[in-house]
């Protein structure tokens, strides 16, 4: 069958047809719904109050500190509040009480960032101290996927917690989009978060990390089955992993139930569906290195040397 002749108003019209016939993804006409790149302005705004002097195109003076912060956040204030007002709009909520209810929000919001601040202080701390490749701080704050993840977690969670609808996500997938680091805002975590690398890691809602935790790149911290679709949304589906705990590249820690307990290492590539007990290494079972030189049949064989104990094989 031959193709039709272009016409750019045939295609017009197959479109504005598509747009009536798929209505569930199409929003003409309807101002009820935050703006994305609103929200991604805003969380630039707010990078800048996070870490001053490192972000933006001004650079505050100690004497002009006060009125510089104080105009940004006064913008953060106006559009935060228009954005709210629509999140809450689309779910449902009437244009006068999404009004007044989003005044609240952002307020309640607001006071939470002297909060903020001071665990993303803990966990620029916790990247130099752990990462001997890092040379200052400036570089981890400059430089680092991980902690913008982290930061715009934290930003996020703060109104997933208030109940703002759709906003948090947002920000959060805009981080998952630049950065590989995937942290639902609805996730827990405790001070001195580190996460190390940072690509392809996937924190769940659900999830509960406690202080002093860090994470390298590959992590899941994921649900063991979403079968149940939206049965299972107040359900606790995510690991909780306590204070302390190292789990490096490629490891996947699944379900609800599971707990990591304080202290536990969690060795590469481990997938574990079990809660693990304090202070307990785990690793897989040693894998066997195969080569093979160019002209022999029979591959040599030999098996990674193990440098340390591992109280749990997988």
């Amino acid at each position: 069958m031959e193709n039709a002749p272009y016409s750019l108003g045939g295609v017009v019209d197959a479109l504005l047809g598509s747009y009536e016939k798929y209505p569930a993804i199409c929003k003409i006409g309807v101002n009820s719904q935050p703006n994305r790149d609103t929200v991604i302005e805003i969380l630039k705004k707010l990078q800048i109050v996070m870490f001053p002097g490192y972000f933006g195109t001004t650079k505050p003076k100690s004497t002009t500190i006060a009125y510089y912060i104080g105009s940004i956040l006064e913008e953060v204030d106006y559009h935060l509040r228009k954005q709210i007002g629509k999140a809450l709009q689309h779910g449902g909520v009437s244009a006068d009480e999404a009004r007044t209810r989003a005044g609240r929000l952002t307020e309640q919001f607001m006071a939470r960032l002297p909060h903020v601040r001071e665990y993303l202080d803990t966990d620029v701390e916790a990247a130099f101290d752990g990462d001997p490749a890092a040379y200052s701080m400036d570089e981890i704050i400059l430089c680092y996927p991980g902690l913008y993840a982290i930061m715009v977690s934290r930003i996020a969670h703060e109104l997933f917690l208030l109940g703002v609808p759709l906003i948090p996500r947002i920000m959060t997938e805009h981080a998952h989009t630049i950065t590989g680091v995937d942290i639902h805002p609805g996730a827990t975590i405790g001070k001195y978060f580190f996460i190390d690398h940072g690509t392809g890691i996937v924190i769940g809602e659900t999830t509960e990390i406690g202080d002093r935790v860090k994470i390298y790149q590959g992590v899941t911290l994921g649900a063991m089955s979403t079968r149940g679709g939206q049965s299972l949304h107040h359900a606790k589906r995510h690991p909780t992993v306590e204070n302390d705990v190292t789990i490096y590249s490629g490891a996947s820690i699944l379900g609800g139930a599971t707990v990591i307990g304080e202290g536990v290492v969690v060795g590469s590539n481990a997938f574990i569906t079990q809660s693990i007990p304090s202070q307990t290494k785990v690793s897989v079972k040693n894998p066997e290195l195969q080569m093979k030189t160019s002209g022999r049949e029979t591959p040599e064989k030999q098996e990674f040397a193990q440098e340390e104990f591992w109280d749990y094989q997988i």
